[in-house]
């Protein structure tokens, strides 16, 4: 009569043995890669995303092929799955707090960042857009072909804004004028690269029938207008109120907080988007209340960035298999894809920066810039992928194309800032903030 439940406690404490093997594994390869990516002039989020790709069968899975079974595949991977979303809801809902929409009404150079923020989206969306429809055929025949063009397209279109707010931190840009641009700019493309990922998600969910798609977005229209008209006042409240009596962060509030973004990520997957959705738009409903964010900061964000992140960039390297592109044509397509994306991001950014009158130099500098992708396009991509929208290879090719759009950022900018009469920053900062981190 007791076997069963001795054999159910043993499978779970073999569960457990295996999880925790994973997470160590994950910590401290995500602070060591962290660490080399900054001695070698890249933020530690670039270290961490490649230690992730590097943890998966395109390295770990290839050179050793019994550890990586023995770490990754002795156990359910479910319960990695599973921290991997939660942190990303978090994570999210840490990006909705740092949001300064303060820089969308900056009226110096206005002119400017309107026309970088809607060339850089525009040129990529297009090209990302026939990128998708003429490949998907071959590439991601699984998919409909709608969905799998509308993903690549809204890959291709997204900017890394905590990355790009960490390297301005790094270069000293964030108060010149070169530096308000390209962050403005960069929260335009965020907003409508956001609204855009859920309206493609809407549209895939849909199938694409109109009738269904109107209804889900006027749900999710509802869901907007009510968190921040009716919810929004009453969290503020709440927060202000149980922060009078000194404390940054009462346990009380914390738990409510936590709650409550639960609950918002709960609402926006029944609404049929990702759960990610809500953790953003909780973030943003209390991105006003400077103690609160301050106090999130300094005390929770911290084991979120150290912890859940490293995980969601090993979730996302153990479905990296850049061994899976196997031949000559792949390639072909996946250097295709680099050079089209590239070429959309930066030479849409470069053509609206001369327009408006900059020298080539600072042309040059907001385009890298605004072609840094990183954590943002994984999360877009993560999302097509589990969807169906793209295939293995094409999930692929896009963590190629993030990491190369990231890694290429600090060269450039040190090869343009001094043409541009900027100071380029030293090689190795001798002071890191955290990744998700926006330029004050």
């Amino acid at each position: 009569m007791s076997a069963a439940p001795a054999s159910s406690v043993h499978a779970g404490e073999a569960l457990l043995y295996f999880t925790l093997l994973q997470l160590a594994v994950i910590v401290l390869a995500g602070r060591l890669g962290g660490a080399l990516a900054v001695r070698l002039g890249q933020t530690a989020a670039v270290g961490e995303i490649i230690v992730g790709i590097l943890l998966g069968p395109s390295l770990l899975g290839l050179l050793a092929p019994q550890v990586f079974g023995y770490v990754f595949h002795s156990a359910s991977g479910t319960p990695l799955q599973m921290l991997s979303q939660i942190g990303l809801v978090l994570l999210m809902f840490q990006i909705g707090l740092e949001f300064d929409f303060g820089h969308l009404r900056e009226p110096r150079h206005r002119r400017s960042v309107l026309w970088i923020g809607a060339a850089s989206m525009i040129l990529p969306f297009a090209l990302g857009l026939s990128f998708g429809w003429v490949s998907a055929p071959e590439l991601s025949p699984q998919a409909a072909r709608k969905a799998s063009a509308l993903f690549v397209a809204t890959a291709f279109s997204i900017t890394a804004l905590p990355i790009l707010g960490r390297i301005l931190m790094d270069f000293g840009l964030t108060r010149l004028p070169l530096g308000v641009v390209a962050i403005s700019a960069a929260a335009i493309n965020d907003v409508v690269g956001w609204l855009l990922l859920a309206l493609v998600t809407l549209l895939s969910e849909s199938h694409f029938a109109p009738g269904a798609f109107a209804l889900q977005v006027a749900l999710v229209l509802g869901f907007g207008l009510l968190w921040l008209y009716g919810l929004r006042p009453v969290a503020c409240a709440v927060v202000r109120r149980m922060q009078a009596g000194g404390d940054d962060l009462p346990p009380h509030l914390l738990g409510m907080v936590l709650a409550a973004v639960f609950v918002s990520a709960m609402a926006t997957y029944q609404l049929g988007i990702f759960a990610i959705f809500g953790g953003f738009a909780m973030g943003v409903v209390l991105h006003q209340e400077a103690r609160f964010v301050r106090a999130w900061r300094a005390q929770i964000s911290p084991f979120v960035l150290v912890f859940f992140l490293p995980i969601f960039f090993t979730y996302t390297g153990l479905r990296t298999d850049i061994g899976s592109l196997s031949n000559a044509t792949l390639w072909g397509w996946c250097a295709l894809l680099v050079l089209l994306a590239t070429v959309g991001k930066f030479g849409g950014a470069y053509w609206a920066a001369r327009r408006c009158g900059m020298p080539r130099a600072e042309a040059g500098v907001m385009g890298a810039l605004m072609n840094t992708r990183a954590l943002m396009e994984l999360i877009v991509i993560n999302v097509g992928y589990d969807l169906g929208a793209i295939s293995h290879n094409v999930f692929t090719m896009l963590v190629i194309m993030a990491i190369f759009s990231t890694v290429i950022t600090a060269p450039l900018l040190r090869l343009w800032l001094p043409r541009a009469g900027y100071a380029a920053a030293p090689r190795a900062p001798t002071a890191q903030a955290t990744p998700d981190r926006l330029a004050p």
